[in-house]
């Protein structure tokens, strides 16, 4: 591919570009993830794509080289380190992301003090440190894996819509929302905040009993929790007029000796997901005997171990999965999904939600998909949904996005 900088296109350029498909074609064809190179006219040519990828601003890349290894702290000739690209260039979610797979900080502050133009990227790491802590601690001691660390950011689906429809006491959900787990795995940023504002859509505009909604989110989403309420709440509750809505929003896994696709528990292992995850086969088989009138699967996540909401075993390469087609589902279940079994499924960083939670959430407020009664059809949210996910995934990240509608289209709501 043919670019300012010559005719082959290397990781590094790849990398500050944000072409993630492109970074993960490379890596596939055996690239070395810490290839060291130029990505910028005036570096020293010997930075990481890492490096690139974090001074580009792309924390779809970063992610992606993150996931295959990449060393969070390789250091240029001149001293650069991913975390000084971050820093910068004022990028939180990234510096975030770095400092929790290991970025030395002290290091990093050290060496944007002894440099001039460092100086902003200082005191941004300053005030980060300060977002993340109480004041009396030094600085940056308290940046853990487990915190929320993301800034708060408000948009217009985290305020409410007017409308509300009638109470519905056979409407019964459960909302898994997994950000950070046992294992360290990446994070599976604004999981937690997602699930949350799904239950309040749920509760407070879709007419879902609060009592009859279960939120799950990090540690209390073992496959123990997820177990017991797939296979023993739902069959205790549900009657064959019930409307029941299921939404996770966390990491998927595939197992590469079977091509099952895999929802990942707090305390699940992309190594051994056969035994520590929880399989969609069986979350299908298990929604199927409920005698429910509906049932909705809402799935932010991916399956193919390609990046983005989705893991996979170390040392194994990303499985190009057809999610529908390995499907048998009921005929009152509707499946949702954030991409195709191919793709990686986003964040929204701008937002602060996923990609595809943020237009599901968008597309019930919108008044085209929401029908008189307050019911939406499914064909008509995923018809909204569909486009927005696929040109903001295309236009912002460079990645293709494509979300699935498998199943029969019901409606959504009373």
């Amino acid at each position: 591919m043919c670019n300012r900088w010559g005719s082959l296109q290397t990781l590094t350029k790849a990398a500050l570009q944000g072409q993630t498909n492109i970074v993960k074609d490379l890596l596939d064809k055996g690239a070395d993830v810490n290839e060291r190179g130029r990505c910028d006219w005036r570096w020293d040519p010997s930075v990481t794509a890492l490096s690139c990828a974090a001074y580009g601003g792309h924390i779809e890349t970063v992610k992606v080289l993150i996931e295959r290894g990449a060393d969070v702290n390789a250091r240029a000739n001149d001293g650069w380190t991913p975390l000084m690209s971050a820093a910068y260039i004022g990028h939180a979610g990234i510096s975030t992301l770095l400092i929790e797979r290991g970025a030395d900080v002290d290091v990093t502050m050290d060496s944007l003090a002894e440099w001039g133009p460092g100086r902003d990227g200082l005191i941004f790491l300053q005030r980060l440190a300060k977002k993340q802590q109480p004041s009396r601690q030094p600085a940056m001691l308290a940046i853990k894996p487990s915190q929320e660390v993301y800034p708060a950011i408000k948009t217009d689906v985290d305020e409410l819509p007017s409308m509300k429809t009638r109470p519905n006491k056979n409407a019964y959900a459960i909302v898994i929302g997994i950000e950070n787990y046992r294992q360290k795995l990446p994070k599976a940023d604004f999981a937690v905040n997602d699930a949350r504002l799904v239950t309040e859509y749920l509760t407070k505009i879709m007419g879902y009993p609060e009592e009859n909604v279960v939120l799950l989110t990090n540690e209390k989403a073992l496959q123990s929790d997820l177990t017991k309420y797939f296979e023993k709440w739902l069959h205790n509750q549900v009657e064959k007029d019930s409307t029941v809505f299921i939404y996770y929003s966390g990491h998927g896994a595939p197992d590469h000796k079977t091509g099952g696709a895999y929802l990942v528990p707090y305390d699940g292992d992309p190594s051994f997901i056969a035994e520590t995850g929880y399989s969609l086969k069986r979350m299908y088989d298990s929604l199927g005997k409920l005698p429910a009138k509906e049932i909705v699967v809402a799935l932010d996540s991916c399956f193919s171990g390609t990046g983005g909401r989705s893991v996979m075993a170390k040392g194994m390469r990303p499985l190009v999965m057809n999610i529908q087609s390995n499907l048998v589902l009921s005929k009152n279940i509707t499946v949702l999904s954030a991409s195709s079994g191919d793709q990686a499924s986003s964040a929204y960083d701008e937002k602060g939600h996923g990609l595809f939670t943020y237009f599901l959430l968008k597309g019930i407020k919108n008044e085209d998909v929401i029908k008189p009664d307050g019911s939406i059809k499914m064909h008509d949210l995923f018809g909204y949904i569909k486009p927005q996910v696929e040109r903001i995934a295309r236009k912002q990240y460079n990645n293709e996005q494509t979300p699935q509608l498998i199943g029969h289209k019901v409606s959504l709501g009373n």
